[in-house]
């Protein structure tokens, strides 16, 4: 995923979701009786941008047409979910064939309003068992409520980088395993200045920072959004009690949420060397598997390491697991060519040695099993850590709605309000079920 990207997901999550709700997909629709063998070209738009970016996915491209030199492929780079979206609610022959999109978040939509074409017929037509070619949590989140209208196209595991010096300093031997573990660590690690301010974080929790999405750091105690019936529910899963508690006493421990939050308006901007780890001021820090490519390219002055985040005290055996994210690809359901369309995203998908040269390329996860296993990866430790976060039977993402991940935004905004005290601990019972209500609401209201 483009680095810069990551954190845009929700604002274009968004509007997608607008767009998607403000009218139905055209009501034409393409064809799957097309000859791929046939002399076609085809459109593909993706959201990829940096030279290096664009570069890989180009020599992937390039292989492909070597592979089928009757197909030729249009490639448009630095295409958003919002500009996608407007063409295929347009249809007719600018539409493009072949989309991407750099969150999971709305996959639910596409699947639900036929955007993006059922991929369940190609996979047979193929022969190909789709449960045995990618890891269950990229699976899970390429589909929605049966309908696989994606496939996954690399992904993004999330883990704890830390300043090794930092810890040798602090008398620290290795990374916390359990979240009373971060505490302790946290508190050791946390320098003050000699007005009592923060100077450097030991672990800063606080969910406006970079990569913090409350979601991302949820994931670390497993729970579960919604019911069997689809109903939200936050308030009865104990889960979420213990997260807000935890992570508001990593932050008192520390300071404060105040205190942080004065800190946290002292860093740079998250793809420079402003970055506050790049630059000492975080001595552990949430982040994905780019940031070690990052940390190398700006010569970080400080040796540094990679784990996986802490789990919860009682579940400590699920350590090891971390946040799983991605991107996603699919058919367009106004394509005219979707048989070859299907061979495009068979092979930039399925294809080992494709996954494998784009995941080395752009430094992102690969999205199958056995590019996972290829020794063709790159073998930097660290990002061999998050290899190994990735295939983690607890890790997780977020389950996909109908409705652009509103839920994801509605908690975050609630996130917020509990961890600065406008929801103080005490209301939590009461307030979970409100948000519960409100998610319920929002996702009646996007079916009708």
């Amino acid at each position: 995923m483009a680095r810069w990207r990551i954190r845009t997901c929700v604002s274009a999550a968004l509007a997608a979701s607008a767009l998607l709700l403000s009218g139905c997909a055209n009501p034409s629709t393409g064809s799957d009786t097309d000859d791929p063998t046939k002399p076609v070209t085809l459109k593909f738009w993706h959201g990829w941008s940096a030279p290096g970016e664009v570069k890989a996915i180009n020599a992937n491209i390039a292989r492909f047409e070597k592979l089928h030199p009757n197909i030729k492929v249009v490639s448009t780079g630095n295409v958003g979910d919002e500009t996608i979206n407007q063409a295929l609610r347009a249809g007719g022959s600018k539409a493009p064939d072949v989309v991407t999109s750099f969150t999971t978040n709305n996959v639910g939509q596409y699947c639900s309003s036929d955007m993006w074409v059922d991929l369940d017929p190609f996979f047979k037509k193929s022969g190909i068992d789709k449960a045995k070619i990618f890891p269950k949590t990229l699976l899970d989140y390429t589909q929605y409520q049966g309908v696989q209208c994606a496939v996954p196209l690399l992904a993004d595991a999330f883990g704890m980088y830390y300043n090794k010096d930092a810890f040798k300093a602090a008398g620290i031997a290795s990374p916390p395993r359990t979240m009373s573990e971060l505490k302790a660590d946290a508190v050791k690690l946390t320098e003050k200045n000699k007005d009592g301010s923060i100077k450097r974080a030991g672990f800063m929790p606080n969910y406006q920072l970079y990569q913090n999405a409350p979601d991302r750091m949820f994931a670390q105690w497993g729970p579960k959004y919604f019911d069997s019936k689809g109903k939200a529910q936050l308030a009865d899963e104990p889960k979420t009690a213990d997260f807000f508690t935890t992570m508001k006493s990593i932050a008192d421990a520390q300071g404060g949420y105040a205190a942080m939050e004065r800190l946290r308006q002292t860093f740079g901007d998250e793809y420079s060397n402003g970055n506050a780890f790049l630059n000492g001021k975080l001595a552990m820090h949430l982040d994905g598997e780019w940031r070690g490519l990052m940390l190398d390219d700006e010569k970080a002055k400080f040796d540094w390491g990679v784990a996986p985040l802490p789990v919860p005290d009682d579940q400590a055996d699920t350590y090891g697991r971390g946040y799983l994210t991605g991107t996603v690809a699919g058919i367009a359901h106004s394509s005219m060519h979707q048989n070859a369309a299907w061979e495009l995203v068979k092979f930039l998908t399925v294809d080992t040695d494709s996954v494998v040269s784009f995941a080395n390329a752009i430094h992102n996860v690969p999205s199958t099993n056995e590019a996972l296993k290829s020794p063709k990866l790159d073998q930097d430790p660290a990002f061999q850590e998050f290899l190994k976060i990735a295939q983690n039977p607890y890790s997780q993402a977020v389950p996909p709605s109908n409705n652009g991940g509103q839920y994801i935004n509605s908690f975050g905004d609630f996130s917020q309000s509990v961890e600065s005290g406008r929801t103080p601990l005490k209301d939590l019972p009461g307030a979970l079920k409100e948000l519960d209500d409100q998610i319920d609401a929002d996702n009646v209201q996007s079916e009708n």
